[in-house]
């Protein structure tokens, strides 16, 4: 069998999978089945029809691999989605029986962990002790594991000792059940496809009614399961509590024990902007690095052994071989056998058993053969930026090689001078190769390049994987070895900060168009060949696409709405021809942020996507976290020209410097009658009045009746922005405002709560799209049955933004498109059949 032609096949398979929206219906997997049989059938018969030694039966056998591959894929993405939780069972409260696996982390006052549950049952039912109104026992089917939240988020200081969950201990807990929530895949990580990929079915947050003793968390036993888990969990704690609170001990946490948690964020956003963040995790990078030092380190040994009789009975080669797959897959255990070791363990140990017949593949081979059994074993790999990067970047360096470099005497071999030359040199190419060849995959992967990557790179990648990581895992047993890591983790960010000072030390252009990126991506390659400058120099012409694209944006007079899924929460971008105002930043996420908020996750990659590197307006409608949530992220990455809101004096956004500015952010209330004009289109607020806004202490009202009210009029279109105001708010619009209220787009006050959209406003305003922004799974039950029937009556289209990633809608010509019609892909939805079960 042609095994080139086996592993394309594997990987189209696999590909045209996973970017479909649905998984197959049962008569199409049939077909695709049917397909596989026949292709195999007709190579078997080939050979037996007197065909001599044609090619085609192998092909032919081969390419049976593409359909076989589709089908395993669409049942195992099937076996996945059964795994979840059933969205009828959100925000129940259950007893679960289960082992804690992996590293408990400590974030913003909470425990995070994961939990295999093998026993569940309704309040009480585990325990033996009833409580009055539990529902009756039935079997109750949760997912196999769930990600479980402990302790009250927000408290500040170091984890506490006692009563804290470890690795491999057995615990009845009464949860709060949550389904996994991905708030706009489109813009930010893809939560939902995370969890398919890690086997997570559920959220849970741990919970104890107030005189309901049974709810109190009861450890069962200390289990002899996830031994390694509870080694990492001790050494963490041994090392937090040798290195105190320098900020570089997270970093040794995790790239020596996998704990990326233990990262600050601060940190992170000064490794992501100086292009160094795939050197702060446990990556394939490390995993490889650190088996080709034990391999070399092996070889030496073994060639320097007490005799001959080593070599004769295993090879230096091999020894080297499998001693650096035995390393790899050691450090991947160490660092938590995350998915990203698991996959790097796996393409070593099929280059490594490839080279066992001393065969001398061709490297684009080998390449597929490692992708195609990647794609075997985690089918989603293939949509991860990591594994792309990964392969992107050995590709390049080999298709870089100069001729003949492969036959030239190993450096090693030569003289000390010499030596020192050919590996400097050998360096710079690297790093020339990745850097330029890797940043369209960049661009296109993050919407961002750091502009001093290569410098940046070329100091640090030597210095983390080959003395912090080796000084990180070395001191897990000979604990002063930490401290030379520390300076130099210090060392590396004293040469950092002054250099990412400079304003221009990160480029983020907007997305470009499918053929741009196509054109970008051929010119990187065309560059890093080995050709002459004068024929390379030609490409250069070709990235301008990408590094510049076209910017769409409205004709003078005219405006457009952008509105993101950022779960429960507003946020509207309004642009014009040449502005931008966010109305919203969308809600923290988790009780106190612990898990991100809509500025980080969502909204940034949006306007960074959009190409927008400054906000002319930002409107914080009131100061409730489901629509500032995400502000203080927004503030500082980018640049605020004027805010809007109804926050008090003394609020902390208030005055808040953003992006590199070192003074406040211009602030304005947005009373009633403060109106302004951008590119002909114009901006008024008609809620609060400048009396409401003015009063304080108990007389000063709630802040959703404080919601700043924004109408957007240009080209003969209106569009409404209410924020959360209601009845009260609404009665006393239609009284002053009655004139002005008559509105295209209206967004739905309160996420569609049936305190608000009275009859007398929605008469008023007769919009003829609402927009709802609500998160999937959300406890209030917004948006109100009632509320979509008013709406519906009157001829309104009511839009879901929870069901389209991102709802556009251009003033000029009242067109409107949703993103994730096109995007979607059967993890963003639940799977038919398996939801709304009618739970007692």
């Amino acid at each position: 069998m042609p095994l080139g032609v086996a592993a394309g096949a594997v990987l189209a398979g696999t590909l045209l999978q996973i970017q479909q929206p649905r998984l197959l219906a049962s008569p199409e997997r049939q077909m695709l089945l049917g397909a596989a049989l026949l292709l195999l059938l007709l190579a078997w018969i080939g050979p037996r029809a007197g065909r001599g030694r044609s090619r085609w039966p192998r092909i032919l056998g081969a390419l049976a691999l593409a359909p076989a591959a589709l089908l395993l894929t669409d049942l195992r993405a099937e076996a996945g989605l059964r795994d979840r939780l059933d969205p009828a069972l959100q925000d129940r409260l259950v007893q679960v029986e289960g082992v804690i696996v992996g590293l408990p982390v400590w974030r913003e006052g909470a425990w995070r962990g994961q939990i295999e549950v093998e026993r569940a049952g309704w309040p009480g039912t585990l325990s033996g002790a009833r409580v009055a109104d539990a529902p009756a026992p039935v079997p109750l089917v949760l997912p196999r594991r769930l990600q479980v939240f402990w302790g009250e988020s927000g408290l500040s200081g170091p984890p506490p000792r006692a009563g804290a969950p470890r690795a491999g201990q057995r615990w009845r807990l009464a949860l709060r059940l949550r389904p996994v929530e991905a708030p706009a895949p489109l813009h930010g990580p893809d939560l939902a496809l995370r969890a398919l990929e890690e086997g997570l079915g559920g959220q849970g947050r741990v919970v104890q009614r107030s005189g309901v003793a049974d709810d109190r968390p009861v450890l069962l036993a200390e289990t002899g399961q996830a031994r390694i888990d509870r080694w990492r969990q001790d050494r963490r704690e041994h090392l937090f509590s040798v290195l105190g609170e320098r900020p570089a001990a997270g970093v040794i946490a995790g790239l020596s024990l996998g704990d990326q948690s233990a990262i600050e964020r601060e940190d992170w956003a000064l490794f992501r902007l100086a292009g160094l963040s795939h050197l702060m995790a446990i990556s394939g990078l490390h995993v490889t690095m650190f088996a080709w030092l034990a391999g070399v380190l092996i070889a030496l040994l073994w060639r320097r052994g007490p005799g001959p009789g080593l070599m004769l009975i295993c090879p230096a080669p091999r020894a080297a071989r499998l001693g650096g797959v035995l390393a790899a897959l050691g450090y991947a255990l160490l660092s938590g056998w995350g998915v990203p070791a698991q996959r790097t363990v796996l393409m070593l140990a099929t280059v490594a058993l490839l080279r066992e017949g001393a065969r001398d593949w061709p490297m684009p081979r080998l390449l597929a053969l490692v992708a195609a059994v990647v794609a075997l074993a985690d089918p989603w790999a293939l949509l991860q930026p990591g594994f792309w990067l990964s392969f992107v970047a050995v590709a390049l360096l080999i298709a870089s090689e100069p001729p003949g470099a492969r036959m030239r005497t190993r450096p090693a071999q030569r003289p000390g001078a010499a030596w020192l030359r050919e590996s400097l040199r050998a360096l710079l190419r690297s790093q020339w190769v990745a850097t330029l060849g890797l940043a369209p995959w960049t661009l296109l992967f993050f919407q961002q390049i750091s502009l001093l990557g290569l410098p940046a790179n070329l100091v640090a990648i030597p210095l983390i994987t080959l003395v912090v990581t080796p000084l990180a895992l070395l001191g897990l047993l000979l604990e002063p070895l930490w401290l030379p890591a520390v300076w130099a983790i210090d060392l590396l960010r004293l040469m950092l900060e002054p250099l990412l000072a400079w304003p221009g030390a990160a480029w983020s252009p907007a997305a470009a168009p499918v053929w741009a990126q196509a054109l970008g991506l051929a010119a990187a390659v065309l560059l890093t060949l080995p050709w002459p400058w004068a024929l390379r120099l030609l490409a250069v012409p070709m990235l301008l696409p990408l590094l510049w694209p076209a910017l769409e944006r409205p004709q003078p007079g005219h405006f457009e709405l952008i509105v993101p899924d950022v779960g429960q929460g507003h946020a509207v971008l309004v642009r014009t021809a040449g502005h931008d105002l966010l109305h919203d930043t969308g809600p923290a996420y988790g009780r106190q942020g612990e898990a991100g908020d809509a500025g980080e996750r969502v909204l940034l990659p949006l306007l960074r996507r959009l190409g927008v590197r400054e906000l002319d307006h930002l409107v914080l409608s009131h100061r409730d976290s489901d629509h500032s949530g995400g502000a203080a992220s927004l503030l500082a990455a980018l640049p605020v020209r004027l805010m809007h809101s109804s926050l008090e004096p003394g609020h902390a956004l208030r005055g808040r410097p953003a992006g590199r500015a070192a003074a406040g952010v211009p602030h304005q209330p947005c009373q009633a009658g403060l109106r302004w004009q951008r590119d002909g289109v114009e901006f008024e607020f008609l809620h609060p009045t400048a009396a409401a806004l003015a009063r304080t202490g108990p007389d000063r009202p709630g802040s959703n009746a404080l919601s700043c009210v924004l109408r957007v009029a240009g080209g003969g279109r209106v569009a409404l922005l209410t924020g959360d105001i209601g009845q009260e708010q609404e009665l006393m619009l239609v009284l002053r405002q009655s004139g002005r209220l008559r509105a295209d787009v209206m967004q739905v006050p309160h996420h569609g709560s049936a305190s608000s959209s009275s009859l007398q406003f929605v008469n008023s305003v007769t919009p003829g799209w609402a927009i709802v922004q609500a998160g999937r799974f959300n406890p209030h039950g917004h948006p109100a049955v009632a509320v979509v029937q008013r709406l519906q009556s009157r001829g309104t289209k009511v839009i879901h933004v929870n069901r389209c990633g991102a709802w556009h809608w251009y003033g000029a010509n009242a067109s409107e498109w949703c993103e994730q019609d096109e995007r979607i892909r059967y993890w963003h939805q639940p799977l038919p059949g398996t939801t709304g079960r009618d739970w007692p």
